[in-house]
């Protein structure tokens, strides 16, 4: 639910994950305790669902649906619900943003396909995104992918451009370089000043709100939540000292998650958290992602531990 306020899309959100059966079937009873609990922490405005993090890249149409569907009833009164949308085709991402709306989202998030990493222009994005909300009319997110990402990255010039087209209320800044997030960020403050500038790279949090930021969309605030709550709040309100010790606690988890080679079992790494944690009773991927390696298991559950999760 969107609230009645200025600036109604900032804040901290949870990117949630989806717990799967052995058989790779939606565990739809524990997804909607998950989705629930990150929802009811005290400080969390919402929830990005059917992101990165909840593998909107293996998801069917109709799973990414009853994903929606699902926390709309659990928490739809709660939290603001941004639904991610990953699709190649831009009418594909068409149906995508109009189920979203139809299931429940207040927001759509809209990533770039993976195929841009191969190439993309300016002409490119602008088309994907219009063409994405060109019937549900919804409030809009745009995704900054990471400096490491060859072009699915925004180039300045395209994302001043995105920024702004109708719709678009916030930026998930996932540059994972705080020189590229800050640049971003003043990009956006002149040519968009409306538009909520989200520090989304889990390994740089704290330099990140340090430098300024309206919230963020993080599948840290899925494991730890009170963390990442409280971290921002300390930088808002000017507390250094404590947060940098809280940014102590969660940088191990973050590079445990997220700075371990190869980068493509970061979702793993997160649902082996949840079953660590006693959330989840299944860390199961689907192919081609298979079971962490017994060693790893062991570090992230050193790095919960160090952040006393």
């Amino acid at each position: 639910m969107i609230p009645e306020r200025s600036h109604p899309f900032n804040g901290i959100y949870a990117a949630t994950l989806c717990p799967l059966h052995a058989d790779g079937s939606i565990d739809e009873e524990t997804l909607a305790r998950h989705l629930e609990a990150c929802a009811f922490v005290s400080g969390m405005h919402g929830l990005l669902i059917n992101g990165h993090a909840g593998e909107n890249f293996m998801l069917s149409r109709p799973e990414k649906r009853r994903v929606t569907e699902i926390a709309r009833e659990v928490c739809g009164q709660r939290a603001v619900l941004v639904c991610g949308v990953n699709a190649e085709d831009s009418r594909e991402a068409q149906s995508h943003v109009d189920d979203a709306k139809a299931a429940g989202a207040d927001a759509v998030l809209v990533f770039p396909p993976f195929s841009w990493a191969l190439s993309q222009d300016a002409h490119m994005a602008v088309r994907h995104h219009e063409i994405a909300n060109a019937r549900a009319q919804m409030p809009l997110m745009l995704y900054q992918a990471g400096v490491r990402a060859g072009s699915l990255a925004y180039r300045p010039e395209v994302l001043a451009q995105l920024a702004q087209l109708p719709h678009v209320v916030a930026i998930k800044e996932g540059s994972w370089e705080t020189a590229a997030y800050e640049a971003h960020r003043l990009l956006i403050q002149r040519v968009a000043p409306h538009v909520a500038m989200m520090a989304s790279g889990d390994e740089h949090l704290f330099t990140c709100m340090a430098v300024g930021s309206d919230g963020s969309l993080v599948s840290l605030a899925a494991i730890v939540p009170e963390l990442v709550i409280a971290l921002e709040a300390a930088v808002q309100r000017k507390d250094l000292e404590e947060a940098r010790r809280l940014n102590a606690r969660i940088y191990p988890l973050a590079k445990a998650i997220y700075g371990t080679a190869p980068g493509g079992y970061a979702n793993a790494r997160l649902k082996a958290c949840l079953k660590l944690l006693g959330r989840f009773p299944s860390d199961a991927m689907r192919p081609p992602i298979g079971a962490l390696p017994t060693e790893e298991i062991a570090t992230l559950e050193r790095a919960l531990s160090e952040a006393g999760a």
